[in-house]
């Protein structure tokens, strides 16, 4: 039975590593937070007799007939290995949602089109949140959850139980593309704000505060396995000096949380941010101790260093991508230079903000002209 919306439009945000990189596989705390450059979400209901995706980003489209797609109703993602490209691994996600999901009724010709501020393959997440746009959309135009939106309302959000639901199918979404995920990039996806990570356990926390960032692409490629693998070498290589090291990351990652907690119950005072950079700068130190930092992120940090901001990488490093904070004084020009810096250097960068909502849903005034526009194109 679908929904009687027949246009629906959904976001998630991306996720970057606040503190924790690479310490979780060892039992150690990490704190991921949500970002705010998010993923767009149209889904369109029709008569057609089609289904059909597009993801703009990864130049993909893909139109079946709702009678080819009946004959695949026992797919299983169990067939995809992760030997498949970005875009292969990204429709049979789609397909594997879709199917599961309308499994017991009647497939309904749908359009689907999906639009991310995210970079690809840059370990913000993109996926996940591509993943949690598609299980909170199809779950809703299955009715197995309601769409929270009042006409009143520009964006609505769902209730526990059903942002439980959308982050278990969205962690099969993501299954499909990563093989073995964590859980925690569909958890910020889904819940926003900030999570805790331990031993495979999930806490999102509540009330974090919003803080601005810099997020810095240095667009070196680089693959977490060989990454997490470098440091597990260190580790048993060094024990004696690693172990410490992963100890101080998790006392940093529990430091922050604190820190950041007392920031929503309390006036934020500069000592707040004093501690948050001391924090940053520690954290990268340890990173280049275990052995994934990379001359982009030094460039990085002595960039903003220069300006007086304080930055470290996210991710699993060796390139990719880093955050620097910025406090809410910090003066329009100083990050306009900062940012023309960084772009100098070969770098993409954004202005954004951090422990931003979760899972949406939206009327259309509530999306970006330029979202909004890409989304309508198909």
């Amino acid at each position: 039975l679908l929904s009687p919306v027949s246009e629906l439009f959904v976001s998630a945000p991306g996720k970057a590593i606040l503190h924790g990189e690479h310490a979780v596989v060892h039992g150690k705390v990490a704190l991921a937070v949500s970002l705010n450059l998010r993923t767009y979400l149209r889904l369109e209901t029709s008569t057609t007799g089609k289904v059909c995706i597009n993801l703009p980003n990864i130049d993909t489209f893909f139109c079946w007939d709702v009678s080819e797609l009946k004959q695949l109703i026992t797919y299983s993602h169990d067939v995809t290995n992760g030997n498949l490209d970005t875009s292969n691994m990204a429709t049979l996600s789609f397909l594997y949602l879709y199917l599961s999901l309308f499994r017991s009724g009647e497939l309904p010709s749908l359009t689907v089109s999906v639009w991310s501020e995210l970079p690809t393959g840059a370990g913000l997440g993109s996926s996940a949140a591509y993943s949690v746009c598609l299980a909170a959309a199809l779950l809703s135009a299955s009715g197995a959850i309601p769409t929270p939106l009042k006409e009143w309302d520009h964006t609505g959000r769902w209730c526990q139980e059903d942002l439980e639901l959308i982050n278990s199918w969205a962690f099969q979404g993501e299954t499909i593309i990563h093989g073995n995920p964590s859980g925690v990039d569909n958890a910020v996806g889904t819940w926003g704000g900030m999570l805790r990570f331990l031993a495979g356990k999930i806490i999102p926390l509540n009330r974090v505060p919003l803080l601005r960032i810099l997020l810095t692409n240095t667009k070196v490629p680089r693959s977490t396995k060989v990454l997490v693998a470098r440091v597990k070498d260190k580790i048993n290589k060094f024990p004696s000096i690693m172990t410490p090291v992963l100890d101080s990351v998790d006392a940093i990652s529990c430091t922050c949380e604190k820190v950041l907690s007392e920031m929503t119950c309390e006036p934020i005072t500069g000592e707040h941010y004093n501690i948050l950079e001391e924090l940053i700068d520690i954290n990268q130190h340890h990173l280049n101790v275990m052995g994934v930092g990379h001359p982009t992120l030094d460039t990085l940090c002595q960039v903003t260093r220069t300006r007086g901001l304080h930055s470290k990488l996210t991710g699993a490093g060796g390139g990719g991508c880093g955050i620097t904070l910025l406090r809410p004084e910090t003066d329009y020009s100083v990050v306009q230079s900062t940012v023309q810096d960084l772009r100098d250097c070969g770098f993409d960068c954004w202005e954004t903000s951090i422990g931003g909502p979760g899972v949406q849903q939206h009327s259309p005034l509530s999306i970006k002209e330029e979202s909004l526009e890409i989304l309508r194109r198909y």
